[in-house]
């Protein structure tokens, strides 16, 4: 695992996830990006996702989120890719997500444990940093 790879399909992931919030993909595509089991982490809680069903469903809870407030795309501020040895890296991103019009819905900050198996790079760990 080397940090132009982790960017790159880490790219590849935001466009799938950016075209899901504008309602152009299905939330069952990100099972392409996600693990399962896939831990969430943020200032709510914590939660083991251990089911394709339990993760597509905390897919499209944001998701639906993120389409009703006009959602278009988001930015990245900031981003760094740490990896810790072949098969695991961090991403770490500052996001801003935007409205067509170019106005921002949100900011957010989110450390992602990639990790790289016998289906390729997956999502494993999302942890929202808090505010």
């Amino acid at each position: 695992m080397n940090d132009n790879d982790v960017s790159q399909w880490f790219g590849e992931y935001l466009d799938a996830f950016a075209a899901c919030g504008r309602g152009e993909g299905n939330p069952t595509s990100l099972l392409a990006y996600y693990g399962v089991p896939l831990l969430l982490a943020t200032d709510d809680g914590f939660v083991a996702l251990t089911s394709e069903d339990l993760v597509v469903a905390a897919a499209k809870q944001q998701i639906d989120a993120m389409r009703a407030a006009n959602y278009d795309h988001s930015d990245v501020l900031d981003s760094e890719v740490t990896v810790l040895n072949a098969t695991s890296a961090i991403y770490r991103g500052e996001f801003s997500r935007a409205r067509r019009d170019g106005a921002e819905i949100s900011r957010l900050t989110v450390s992602y444990l990639v990790t790289y198996g016998p289906v390729g790079h997956r999502i494993s760990v999302l942890a929202v940093h808090s505010r």
